[in-house]
């Protein structure tokens, strides 16, 4: 059969495994921007603290996902528990780059006049220097989730959910009938789904973003 047949015949496990993908991806993305933007928080005013906290979200950047699903798997098991410690990590390097480089941005001019109206030092920060890096924050987060949306089918590899299933059983199955097709599945599911996400974030960052900043 050919492949929109096949996709055709196994919808129903296919739109499972596709929501289980964009869900883990999403909900890693969340938790990496809560962590991120604390740590960006932490250090943005200090040039030494950012470059060590940019330069450890590198470093783990750096570590082929298979070698850390690999090291995960004896202390956390296998499923969902490594694939979400791995996501969350992987995540962190664009959130929190671009945390730093969104509240660095912020004029002090801008802080300084909302001292001067009597803001304390944590409402400068939530209510000023967070709102205006924000877009900074959200280009962080989109670029995390293309990110994510591949390296979460490798967690196939761990037992992990998604969509990375089908592909591992294609190619562990190649030659065999329908093994391109089930591999072809998986990877068109993971691009169509990408391009929506991709899209959501553009609408959500019209949405949050106010037309000051916009330009």
């Amino acid at each position: 059969m050919n492949l929109w047949e096949f996709i055709g015949e196994r919808w129903s496990r296919l739109a499972v495994e596709a929501y289980q993908h964009a869900s883990v991806v999403i909900q890693c993305t969340i938790i990496a921007a809560v962590v991120g933007v604390l740590v960006g928080v932490g250090v943005y005013r200090s040039p030494l603290g950012s470059t060590i906290a940019t330069a450890l979200a590198s470093t783990i950047l750096t570590i082929p996902s298979f070698a850390l699903l690999g090291l995960l798997i004896p202390v956390l098991g296998l499923g969902v528990a490594p694939t979400v410690t791995a996501l969350v990590l992987y995540a962190l390097l664009p959130i929190v780059r671009n945390t730093i480089v969104g509240l660095g941005g912020v004029d002090a001019a801008v802080t300084d006049a909302a001292r001067g109206i009597g803001m304390n030092r944590i409402a400068v920060l939530t209510r000023v220097e967070l709102r205006l890096a924000w877009p900074a924050v959200l280009a962080g987060m989109r670029v995390s989730t293309q990110m994510l949306m591949g390296i979460a089918a490798i967690a196939a590899y761990a037992k992990g959910p998604g969509l990375g299933t089908e592909i591992f059983s294609g190619l562990n199955r190649a030659g065999s009938a329908n093994a391109t097709n089930q591999a072809l599945a998986g990877t068109l599911g993971i691009v169509v789904m990408a391009l929506v996400i991709d899209g959501l974030y553009l609408v959500i960052a019209r949405l949050t973003t106010s037309r000051g900043i916009r330009g």
